[in-house]
């Protein structure tokens, strides 16, 4: 899911605009609270153990030495709220303000900032229908820890509540510009040994200071199961995750329509299935009782059941696709079940975008690794060229490893074992995580605790340490660079197209970006031989090398001319 926020933002700005008699209501959401007549409202002691460590009478919170956060909360919804956002207040307003700054960066004017939250509360009116008490109840505790900066967007507690919808209002207003997940899995006679083996990568970007902090949270809740998943500050839904029957989901997005209104979040779909499911058929059941308002492929595997299936969930429709003696389902970003196989926007979404190439790479991989073990399904995640092991540039939307995720993770369900990655990307260790032991220690008194099993972690990609990593991520700085020159229409030295090429040579957009500064200005011999370039290379997308294609033609015509 790459989210790309100067484009989500201008969106926004846009669709407000043409939506501002409808945007001018008051949400009746903004008045609402959940019952919690029930629940003690006292927030619990937060006692320093160390810089990196932290522990209150529900929970505690590590920082293991590979970078990542580890939470482990126990309790009724309001006490894991409140453990969780006592826990991790720091994190919780470092990453709010990673994404709420944006609005200040984006939509500078304090009029369309206005526009902007009349139009959230507008959006997100019904939103609170369509959540469960208890994860309402979760929210207002971990909303009392909520940033005091932003108070002028929305009270803590339904600005925290929109926060849980910020993966699908972002997929609806960008209709899918934004998404690159792939996930996959084997089991049966195409592992090592014989169990499911699933891995996936989350490509959620929203700058790099967002996926800075991830946290690992162990959730022991007093109703349901047990259960892990990476998240970060401020985020009690699910987007990767297993409990401890294992039961595992991840979500991919697919192609959807603009909705009129929010309704469940994905991430708290799959967070009730990872808390109340043991078994494929009762994910499928809490799934098909949502409603939804964007389209999603979950990614449910189950150790009991010993296989995978994704449960497609749109607005208007819902189908499960599993495979047959095959041992092996890959995931991309188009639907694949057959309620879906007439779907207009399915089958445009399949033609145009860069969900098949990376499904097909997928099933390539799996052919070149007959039998997958977790270091193999983290070798594919880690995977950066395209199909044939063609060079396609770094940061290459049909890589599998698009040199951005926020994470990379890998299961094995049937020995509740868990691989998640360590910074950068998933090029960091991938530290090992037992359930079993997690969520057996009954400790009467929760002091903080070791929770990786570093035994069992998988090592680091040393293309971390080599000349091609480092220019990569000279060509991420420089290409910001000149794109924010472009946007403030400042001139750009041209040897900067040079050294931005020079970084990353097999990346067709470097030659893209030189080719429409140089047409803009009139250059337009420079620009053909640019845009010339960048069709020899692996174009993203049907609507990128469509928009190639017209530069040139509009540079012959002008040449011709």
């Amino acid at each position: 899911m790459k989210l790309k926020l100067n484009s989500f933002f201008s969106i926004v700005v846009a669709f407000i605009l043409s939506t501002l008699l409808f945007s001018c209501g008051v949400s009746k959401s903004l008045k609402n609270v959940p019952d919690i007549s029930n629940y003690s409202l006292e927030k619990p002691q937060r006692i320093k153990v160390s810089d990196t460590s932290y522990v209150t009478q529900n929970g505690f919170l590590n920082k293991n030495k590979q970078g990542q956060w580890e939470l482990y909360v126990k309790g009724n919804p309001m006490q894991l709220g409140l453990a969780t956002g006592s826990l991790t207040q720091e994190l919780f307003h470092k990453q709010e303000n990673a994404l709420l700054s944006k609005v200040d960066e984006m939509v500078p004017s304090k009029t369309k900032q206005y526009l902007l939250r009349k139009f959230l509360a507008w959006f997100n009116r019904k939103m609170y229908l369509n959540i469960n008490e208890d994860f309402k109840a979760e929210i207002y505790g971990l909303s009392q820890y909520a940033s005091p900066k932003y108070q002028h967007i929305a009270d803590p507690y339904p600005r925290i509540l929109y926060l849980h919808g910020a993966h699908d209002i972002g997929h609806a207003l960008q209709d899918l510009a934004l998404v690159g997940c792939s996930s996959f899995a084997a089991w049966g006679d195409k592992t090592e040994d014989g169990k499911l083996i699933i891995g996936r990568n989350l490509d959620f970007y929203a700058g790099d200071t967002f996926a800075e902090d991830k946290i690992i949270a162990f959730i022991e809740p007093d109703k349901g199961h047990p259960f892990m998943s990476v998240t970060w500050g401020g985020m009690l839904g699910v987007v990767s995750g297993m409990n401890n029957k294992g039961i595992t989901v991840t979500i991919n997005a697919g192609k959807s329509k603009f909705p009129l209104v929010a309704k469940t979040p994905i991430s708290l779909v799959t967070r009730e299935i990872l808390q109340y499911a043991s078994t494929i058929k009762e994910a499928i059941a809490i799934a098909k009782s949502k409603e939804v308002f964007v389209s999603e492929s979950i990614f449910v595997g189950s150790a009991k059941d010993k296989e995978v299936v994704l449960i497609e969930v749109s607005p208007k429709n819902f189908g499960v696709y599993k495979v047959e003696n095959q041992n092996t389902l890959v995931c991309s970003n188009h639907f694949q079940s057959a309620v879906y196989a007439e779907d207009e926007k399915n089958q445009k979404h399949i033609l145009e975008s860069h969900s098949q190439y990376r499904y097909e790479r997928m099933q390539e991989l799996l052919k070149e690794n007959p039998k997958v073990t977790p270091e193999i399904a983290v070798s594919i995640l880690r995977n950066k060229e395209g199909l044939d092991n063609k060079e396609i540039g770094y940061g290459n939307e049909k890589a599998l490893n698009q040199l951005l995720a926020h994470h990379g993770i890998v299961f094995k369900p049937e020995e509740l074992l868990v691989w998640v990655s360590s910074n950068p990307y998933q090029l960091g260790e991938f530290v090992a995580y037992d359930l079993n032991t997690i969520f057996k220690e009954k400790a009467k008194n929760l002091k903080p605790r070791r929770l990786a099993n570093n035994t069992l972690s998988i090592a680091k990609d040393t293309f971390q340490f080599t000349d091609a990593f480092t220019n990569y991520e000279a060509y991420r700085t420089l290409k910001r660079t000149i794109e924010k020159a472009i946007y403030k229409e400042e001139k750009v030295d041209l040897q900067l197209f040079k050294e931005l090429q020079k970084k990353n040579p097999n990346h067709w957009e470097s030659y893209y970006i030189s080719g429409k500064y140089l047409y803009d200005r009139g250059y337009f011999r420079a620009a053909l031989a640019e845009f010339n370039n960048a069709k020899t290379k692996e174009i993203t997308t049907l609507v990128d090398q469509e928009s190639i294609e017209e530069y040139i033609r509009k540079i012959k015509r002008k040449i011709d001319a």
